[in-house]
């Protein structure tokens, strides 16, 4: 029986999903596999037992990845997954920050109690006054699923849309509106946009990003949206840009010491995914993640291991190696089971970085003595057998 152990609470229209060969259990020490939200993984225990994490979302700063890496554990998230609900909420954020719907709803709480509100309205509401976005020109910096996803539907909303992504993928492209204009960098973005959205993952390059340099580059009065990652945007500098006025509103789904006292930041209190029907999304699909690669060995949407998988093969076992990516490894496995007599039908390696992963199929059952031999290869961090 197969032990997966939950450490957020997970949609149960994903978990339902697992078959009779699972069961779940409350030992993070006796599972085979989690699945995570949002909690906080970096001062866990991970024992050899465990194989797998699924991550029930997007970003994965919650999870070591260096000592899953290091123990032969895949690191699963659900890109795509919740691009629709982030999508909305960006572009609620563009409507807040083009309109003061904020500062009107305000208004007429303070006012509540005013008699004579109806006929007041009408002399206050040009306090109020805003822009329309469409005709305004939208930058988005990151083509991945949200990023498409916020694209296209500016563009239909009549927005002139840029998009910058160097890693934009050939099936990415092929959902991107043909009206997106797609440049190569960064200032292209900052010099022609009204509104600028990050849709980029947080790593050493994209950190700070958004900073007093890049400011310099923007339209007077830009609106800047952050639903990716805090840590993108330089809050200092931001802090000055909006008290200069280069900055008109910064709309954040991640608020901090910082931006809660800023003049003009609406910001919320991390809601882009949290949807009803975001959260069954991503954990329908790190359910299916997980009982892919837990019964077959095929990774897919790992951020620490190569993606990889063979078909089915009527044989009697497969053998799932992760291990660094160093020249004869294949040779070193292959070798230690044709001299015991076994015979290899189909095999694959695929490599990511300094990791590896390799799936052999065996048309004879190997004995423990011979998978422990293959687990003392220098290299190898974790070797797992699946019996048919």
């Amino acid at each position: 029986m197969t032990k997966i152990h939950c450490l957020n609470s997970i949609s149960k229209v994903g978990t339902q999903n697992l078959k009779e060969t699972y069961e779940m259990t409350d030992s993070l020490q006796d599972a085979d596999a989690v699945l995570v939200r949002s909690a906080n993984m970096h001062e866990l225990e991970l024992s050899d037992r465990l194989v797998a994490i699924a991550r029930a979302g997007a970003g994965v700063n919650n999870i070591p990845l260096d000592k899953c890496t290091e123990q032969g554990i895949v690191v699963f998230n659900t890109p795509g997954a919740n691009a629709n609900g982030v999508k909305e909420l960006v572009l609620a954020g563009m409507l807040l920050a083009a309109r003061d719907i904020d500062g009107g709803i305000n208004w007429v709480r303070e006012n509540k109690d005013d008699k004579n509100i109806s006929k007041d309205m009408e002399k206050s509401k040009k306090n109020f006054a805003g822009t329309e976005i469409k005709g305004k020109t939208l930058g988005v910096i990151g083509l991945g699923a949200i990023g498409i996803e916020v694209a296209n539907a500016a563009d239909s909303l009549g927005m002139h849309v840029y998009g910058y992504d160097p890693f934009l993928s050939v099936s990415g492209a092929l959902r991107l509106s043909r009206h997106v204009k797609v440049v190569e960098q960064t200032s292209a973005i900052f010099e022609n946009c009204d509104y600028i959205t990050l849709h980029v993952p947080l790593l050493d390059s994209t950190r700070g990003m958004i900073n007093k340099e890049a400011f310099s580059s923007m339209k007077d009065g830009v609106v800047i949206l952050n639903y990716a990652r805090d840590l993108l945007v330089n809050d200092d500098d931001m802090a000055e840009a909006l008290e200069s006025g280069k900055v008109k509103r910064y709309m954040t789904d991640f608020p901090n010491e910082k931006t809660g006292r800023m003049v003009n930041v609406i910001a919320t209190p991390h809601l882009g995914a949290s949807t009803s029907e975001s959260e069954e999304n991503c954990a329908v699909m790190a359910v299916d993640e997980l009982q892919d690669f837990l019964e077959t060995g095929r990774i897919r949407n790992s951020v620490n291991y190569p993606s990889c998988s063979l078909p089915p093969e009527k044989c009697a076992c497969r053998i799932c190696i992760m291990n660094v990516n160093k020249p004869n490894m294949i040779v070193r496995f292959s070798s230690i089971l044709s001299d015991a007599g076994i015979n290899i039908p189909n095999m694959t390696n695929k490599s990511r970085g300094d990791v590896a992963y390799t799936l052999i199929d065996c048309d004879t059952m190997p004995g423990e003595e011979l998978i422990n031999l293959i687990r003392s290869v220098d290299g190898v961090k974790k070797v797992r057998v699946i019996y048919y």
